[in-house]
């Protein structure tokens, strides 16, 4: 930088420490003047920013209360995309009672879009998959989720979610085999309405 660069650099912090110098006289001034004015005024300042406080937080909380609430009704996942679906089973598992929530779904997730700890400490690892109810989620799909679930993700609870169904066929015997649980639309239905996992969690795959 040229002299003359910084020269001007020093001028204008100069004049910034004047004028912030003068200001501050000012306000003292003020206040020394008018005391209880000032007091009135800095006690209405913090009146108004506790009540925009509040009101935020009521709002916040009922935004809350109508996300919960829409998240209770399975057909709001029609519309979602995948990353949504995750985010909104992740809200499931919250209702729940399940701990230490995360959705990492995305490329190169291998399969774990949400992982939790359960109410009595086991280690949730669930794939999400978002479809239309009359695409079906088949056997090569369970078959890659019980392949990566246990053995990279250390999931003690193996978790394939979708709001659609499962097709029947060796898909529903591995996942039976390896303690792999489906949920399929009407149990998660069931899970979101209620907030509670239930034994009909794992679909029967043809019964649909």
């Amino acid at each position: 930088m040229s002299g003359g660069g910084r020269s001007t650099n020093g001028w204008f912090l100069l004049l910034c420490a004047v004028v912030g110098f003068v200001l501050l006289r000012m306000v003292v001034d003020v206040v020394e003047r008018h005391p209880y004015w000032t007091a009135l005024l800095v006690s209405l300042v913090v009146a108004g920013a506790t009540t925009v406080g509040l009101l935020a937080s009521k709002q916040r909380a009922r935004e809350r209360a109508d996300q919960a609430q829409r998240d209770r009704l399975i057909a709001v996942t029609d519309a979602m995309s995948g990353p949504e679906f995750e985010q909104w089973f992740a809200r499931i598992l919250v209702a729940s009672g399940f701990r230490n929530v995360q959705v990492c779904g995305g490329s190169g997730d291998r399969g774990a879009d949400v992982t939790a700890t359960a109410p009595d400490g086991r280690r949730v690892v669930a794939q999400c998959k978002r479809q239309s109810i009359g695409n079906r989620v088949g056997s090569a799909a369970i078959q890659r989720f019980a392949g990566t679930c246990r053995d990279i993700h250390r999931g003690e609870i193996c978790l394939l979610v979708t709001n659609s169904f499962f097709t029947a066929g060796d898909g529903i015997q591995i996942a039976r085999q390896l303690d792999i649980t489906l949920v399929d639309r009407h149990a998660l239905e069931m899970w979101a309405w209620t907030g509670r996992p239930t034994p009909e969690s794992i679909a029967a795959g043809g019964s649909h």
